[in-house]
């Protein structure tokens, strides 16, 4: 499982990306362990995020945005960053 990062968990930005990143799960009407699935992520590390609890790569955001049917700046316009 994937460790909460230590300097930016609970930060603004990463709560503002997990909240976007929830919402536009449940838009799509998937479970986290349907997007997790989905974007051959841990459904525990995909929780992280959604709670802002980890800060993710670049990479990570590209498997979620391609999951979820929207561009990677698509989900971070949303968020206001």
């Amino acid at each position: 499982m994937a460790k909460k990062s230590p300097i930016h968990a609970g930060s603004q930005t990463l709560v503002l990306l997990g909240t976007e990143v929830r919402k536009a799960r449940a838009i799509r009407g998937l479970s986290q362990e349907g997007l997790a699935v989905d974007a051959l992520l841990d459904r525990s590390y995909l929780s992280g995020i959604e709670l802002g609890k980890h800060n993710l790569t670049l990479m990570n955001l590209v498997k979620l945005a391609t999951a979820l049917g929207v561009r990677p700046s698509e989900l971070l316009e949303r968020s206001g960053l």
